[in-house]
């Protein structure tokens, strides 16, 4: 991977167990400011990873706004699966599954404080 992103929450803990327990991600790496907050995080989903941290009181150049961040799975059967896990969970679903003309199947739900996870099958592929 080159690219990694980088989201920060007001409540990083209740994003990382979201992220953990609804979308199944898994906790990498943790550190924490001496107030106690999330200084910086990394999850990993298949081979890629996503950064979390905690939003200061001040915002900074770092801060983040909403994003979107689609996940990669392993087929339709699989993106079908995740969608069950993540309704089960009790995630908010804004987009439900559907096949796309360019061949992915996928769908997405909303964390807690608004960033769209949209879970497909679609990989993109770089160009040499």
């Amino acid at each position: 991977m080159s690219i990694y992103t980088t989201l920060r929450y007001d409540d990083a803990r209740a994003a990382m167990a979201f992220l953990t327990g609804v979308l199944g991600f898994t906790e990498q790496h943790v550190s924490t400011a001496d107030d106690g907050s999330i200084a910086h995080a990394e999850l990993s989903f298949g081979d890629g990873v996503v950064m979390i941290g905690s939003r200061p009181a001040t915002p900074d150049a770092f801060d983040t706004g909403r994003a979107v961040v689609y996940l990669a799975v392993d087929g339709p059967g699989a993106v079908d699966a995740h969608h069950a896990r993540a309704v089960d969970a009790g995630a908010e679903v804004v987009h439900d599954l559907v096949d796309q003309p360019y061949g992915s199947r996928e769908y997405a739900v909303r964390d807690p404080e608004g960033n769209v996870w949209s879970v497909g099958s679609y990989r993109p592929q770089v160009k040499p």
